[in-house]
């Protein structure tokens, strides 16, 4: 099987349990905003809510004092800021000359709400911790900039999967807050059809395990996330490449066991069963003329989550007046889903994007 091949399923495609890969090269400051008794949308309290992030480069700031050079990026559902550090972003993005130049941005990576090293049900409340949707995670993140970091507007935006989702909040309820925006790998409209489906059969699993116990479980329920993983496994496949890489019965037999393997372990139930039920608020679509701050919005058509053929992108992307909407095409190279953390794919559609929006 090819390296990349298993470096882009590993990682479960769509954000799951990326934090784990980094690149050696850039090492980050890590810290924590602590933001208080924190109340969601719906009315309810997290009693302290705490934002971890990770920084790479320094804020630079203006004759005001405003910081002028700060890049936000937003991880995907059940990963953490630490997946932007794998070789195939870090290393087309941050170094000398290239993109995201750290000796020239302030570039923010936080772990979000119930993310992480950042405030979550595994932490102690298990399922008594306070239902967080996507408001409120953004919600976080704009008080983990302006009361933690000092940062009040943003060079760019560049989310992925969940974050991509995050940006079309950001965009519609914060239209000013940011230069220029980057979603890749979403929609920006109410989560339905197969993509609701093989969610709420995820969140059913975990719940129908008798070890669940209501939340309060000694040992992990499995049984309900051996599910959890082999559902995430198929919303972030890449057709193309895995009918080549795993090509005989054994290989994907072995290739599943493996992945089972290595993701248990490291999997918390209520952890993602939170992570996953988050979108439950999340539909921008009513407000997408808000959207000011030129966009580039990426998808791809190998993505079993946001498959082309919906003809979503069509409907929406001629009502944000300043967006530019790109598909990058099926390959036996593509990456599935998990086309938004290959950089290789896009980065040229950053580069023009920051040289258009430079100040």
């Amino acid at each position: 099987m090819r390296p990349q091949l298993l470096g882009a399923l590993a990682a479960l495609a769509w954000g799951a349990m990326a934090g784990g890969v980094s690149a050696q090269a850039f090492t980050p400051v890590e810290g924590d905003v602590d933001l208080g008794a924190f109340e969601t949308s719906s009315g309810a309290t997290i009693p302290d809510l705490k934002m971890h992030y990770r920084t790479l480069g320094q804020p630079v700031s203006d004759g005001s004092g405003r910081v002028t050079n700060a890049v936000l990026l937003l991880h995907g559902t059940g990963g953490t800021g630490a997946q932007f550090l794998s070789p195939q972003f870090a290393g087309e993005l941050f170094g000398p000359g290239q993109p995201l130049d750290t000796a020239r941005y302030f570039v923010i990576m936080p772990d979000n709400l119930g993310h992480g090293a950042s405030s979550k049900p595994s932490d102690g409340p298990a399922a008594a911790f306070a239902e967080y949707g996507y408001a409120d995670m953004v919600e976080a993140q704009r008080r983990m900039l302006s009361e933690g970091l000092k940062v009040d507007r943003l060079r760019l935006i560049l989310g992925t999967s969940m974050g991509c989702m995050h940006i079309f909040v950001w965009g519609t309820t914060h239209p000013d807050a940011a230069d220029a925006l980057m979603p890749m790998a979403c929609q920006p409209t109410q989560i339905v059809g197969r993509n609701r489906l093989w969610r709420t059969m995820l969140k059913d699993a975990i719940r129908a395990d008798p070890d669940w116990s209501a939340g309060n479980y000694v040992e992990q329920p499995v049984g309900g996330l051996r599910t959890a993983v082999n559902l995430l496994l198929l919303a972030g496949s890449a057709p193309m490449a895995m009918q080549v890489d795993l090509a005989t019965p054994e290989t994907v037999d072995g290739y599943l066991q493996t992945q089972l393997e290595r993701r248990l372990p490291v999997l918390d139930a209520n952890d993602l069963w939170y992570q996953v039920n988050a979108s439950w608020d999340y539909d921008p679509s009513a407000n997408l003329e808000r959207m000011t701050a030129p966009t580039v919005w990426i998808n791809s058509a190998d993505d079993f989550i946001n498959p082309p053929e919906l003809g979503l992108a069509e409907q929406f992307a001629p009502r944000m007046a300043n967006v530019s909407y790109r598909l990058i095409p099926n390959s036996a190279d593509g990456k599935g889903h998990g086309t938004h953390t290959w950089a290789r794919f896009w980065k040229d559609d950053l580069v023009g994007l920051l040289q258009r929006t430079e100040r």
